[in-house]
């Protein structure tokens, strides 16, 4: 590679930075690609990925790192390279427009655009052959036929305005315990009931899905539901999806099995499963999730801390080139590094001569045992095996460390951050632990405190000292969602304000006058083809079910009746869809919980507020919001000074009389 770079060696995001080198003259997405398209008459090729996509290396190695490949992209196209996590709009736009054209879509995406940015032709990953006659036939069609390709991109921006519009509904009733029966019924459907999960492959551990169904279990006393979401939570804590070395979860098995990772590692996913498992851990008390959440922490901080103390996107599944190289094991040098207890834990783990995937003679740590099945076969009490284990898993990760480590995305996300001070702050209340509520605080601190924007919004990046785009929908969302939790931790009224200020924020630069829905994008963002509601909840929940649930508690915290009229009117728009695909609905069907079974709030006065709010946390009440705190603005602490300890209960606008004890304020709240 002795050619000259290209313009990405000035970007920010490590994804443009590995194709700097490209022979392809890639630009940033920005004007002067968009100018240089308009006053050449040129096609614009819109390439998008992400740093630790396995597909998206594939094609730069096949395609973008080949002279002859790069020759037709120069001489036909401005090529503009965009970093999916640092641009989701843009990315958002062009993903619906390769769905509308060929009915699926992913990453890499390649749009082939005309010069005033309206999609022609698309598709994902393209071998080199294919490529190269795809790039001639668009270009050749814009030469001889101009018309032609104008008509494809009236159709496909007029697809793109009118997909997945919402349109206010008028609620007409009260909602209700069968129409929470009607969404989950048809769900539990899909679940696979031996491994977890759904009943397909690839699995996805989707967050969101589970914590619904903790809480739907919980709330509507249903079974089916809550052995579905702990059978998968075991099952992934003990399949090869989980890191047993080094804590953390990869994006997804490729098999049904959670057995072999698609071995990246995503912030998103992370921040989510603390929260998740922390709330696991807090319905059933069963100590393997505890045990998930410390570790997957302990790795958060080791390997996904910067500096500042905010937390990087996203460990690469490859190094040297090879995935998952880093985290493999042939069954010599795992037994070399045990030690005396190489054959207990070979077979505790499934190491074997062969290997156990695909890869000959590698192993992917993994488990079929419970502890206390594994410890009772081999003789062993439950504390010694947990002793060898845990003296195991240090020699492992020594080793590891002196490996090649994967690729590791190491710019810092707002919307991905928030995900994870919410984990923490969580899991900091659900297991007393200060330290992870130290960690949460000093990345909200810095994002408040650095990633502010002139005109009082967010910026939704940051890298090497330098934050540069404004904050899209998603950013706001968790961030306020991370801020409210922060709240439930320390009762510290400042985390609300700001949750407020952000909150208005958002609604007068994020509203659409025709649908009760809030756009992805700021109204001073930068203007695209097209402006559109991220609705449907995913491997994300989507920014504004997620902005729904903010506005709907902050209704409550404050008394404030426009939030709460703005969270009723966005759940009424979307309701008559979620039973229609309730895991694509799944935030918004927590929604829906709460709105059925009301969110208790629970206030607390008194000296000893601390162990009251210890003791509180023991216990799963999935609806509720806790406050306190004297001199308060918030009305439900308004006039409710004590010295002695006094616990007071509201629900829907009507208050019990305050009681003494935790047992006696659970009384009232499971009425």
């Amino acid at each position: 590679m002795n050619h000259e770079p290209n313009s990405l060696i000035k970007a920010s995001s490590p994804y443009l930075l590995q194709h700097a080198y490209n022979p392809v003259n890639w630009y940033e997405w920005g004007t002067e690609a968009l100018e240089k398209a308009k006053s050449e008459n040129k096609l614009i090729l819109v390439s998008i990925g992400y740093s630790a996509c396995h597909w998206c290396h594939v094609m730069e190695r096949e395609s973008f790192e080949n002279h002859e490949v790069a020759e037709v992209m120069n001489q036909h196209f401005i090529c503009i390279k965009v970093d999916r996590e640092e641009r989701p709009d843009i990315d958002q736009i062009y993903m619906l427009a390769i769905q509308l054209m060929t009915g699926s879509g992913g990453w890499p995406l390649n749009c082939i655009c005309l010069p005033d940015q309206r999609p022609i032709y698309g598709g994902t990953y393209f071998k080199k052959e294919d490529w190269i006659n795809v790039l001639l036939s668009v270009a050749d069609l814009w030469k001889n036929d101009p018309d032609k390709a104008k008509q494809y991109a009236d159709r496909l921006t007029d697809g793109i305005r009118n997909a997945e519009k919402i349109v206010p509904n008028i609620k007409q009733e009260d909602y209700t315990e069968v129409q929470l029966k009607e969404i989950t019924d048809p769900w539990k459907l899909y679940f696979d009931m031996s491994e977890g999960g759904y009943n397909r492959a690839p699995k996805f551990p989707l967050p969101n899905n589970w914590q619904f169904m903790l809480r739907y279990s919980r709330l509507m006393n249903d079974d089916a539901t809550h052995v579905s979401a702990l059978l998968t939570l075991e099952k992934m804590a003990m399949g090869g999806i989980y890191d047993h070395v080094g804590g953390g979860f990869a994006r997804y098995s490729v098999d049904g099995q959670w057995h072999v990772p698609h071995f990246e590692k995503m912030l998103y996913d992370n921040g989510q499963l603390i929260s998740l498992y922390a709330e696991a851990y807090q319905y059933s008390h069963n100590p393997l999730f505890k045990d998930i959440v410390a570790e997957t922490v302990i790795w958060l901080e080791r390997e996904m801390t910067s500096e500042e103390g905010l937390f990087y996107s996203a460990l690469d599944a490859d190094s040297e080139g090879v995935e998952g190289k880093f985290y493999v094991w042939d069954k010599k040098e795992f037994e070399a590094i045990v030690g005396e207890d190489a054959e207990l834990l070979a077979g505790y783990y499934h190491v074997t001569e062969e290997g156990n995937w695909e890869e000959e003679q590698t192993n992917i740590l993994l488990t079929r045992f419970s502890l206390d099945e594994y410890a009772d076969v081999r003789g062993l009490t439950i504390i010694d095996l947990q002793k060898k284990i845990r003296a195991a898993k240090a020699k492992l990760l020594e080793a590891r460390s002196k490996r090649v480590r994967p690729g590791l995305d190491d710019k810092c996300l707002t919307a991905w951050n928030a995900m994870a001070i919410k984990g923490l702050a969580e899991a900091a209340e659900i297991f007393n632990q200060e330290h992870y509520y130290q960690l949460a605080v000093r990345a909200a601190d810095f994002i408040i405190g650095d990633l502010g924007a002139e005109d009082g919004g967010l910026y939704r990046n940051y890298k090497n000292g330098k934050a540069s785009i404004p904050g899209f929908l998603d950013d706001y969302a968790f961030f306020i969602d991370a801020l409210i939790s922060l709240y439930q931790c320390d009762f510290s009224e400042h985390w609300l304000r700001e949750a407020r200020r952000l909150t208005d924020y958002v609604l007068s630069n994020f509203e659409d006058m025709e649908s009760p829905m809030l756009f992805y994008t700021a109204d001073s963002g930068e203007a695209l083809i097209a402006r559109k509601h991220e609705v449907m909840d995913n491997v994300i929940p989507s920014s504004n079910s997620v902005m729904a649930q903010n506005l709907h508690k902050l209704g409550l915290l404050f008394d404030h009746e426009g939030y709460s009229r703005k969270a009723a009117d966005m759940l009424a728009a979307v309701h008559p869809q979620i039973k229609t695909y309730g895991s694509a609905y799944s935030n918004w069907a927590i929604q829906l919980l709460n709105e059925v079974f009301g969110v208790n709030e629970i206030a607390l006065t008194g000296e000893d507020v601390s162990e009251q709010k210890r003791l509180l946390n023991t216990h799963y009440i999935p609806n509720k919001i806790t406050l306190s705190g004297t001199n308060s603005e918030l009305p439900l602490l308004k006039d409710k000074q004590s010295f002695e300890t006094k616990i007071y209960i509201c629900r829907n606008k009507v208050c019990q009389l305050p009681v003494a004890t935790v047992d006696e304020a659970l009384k009232l709240i499971t009425k």
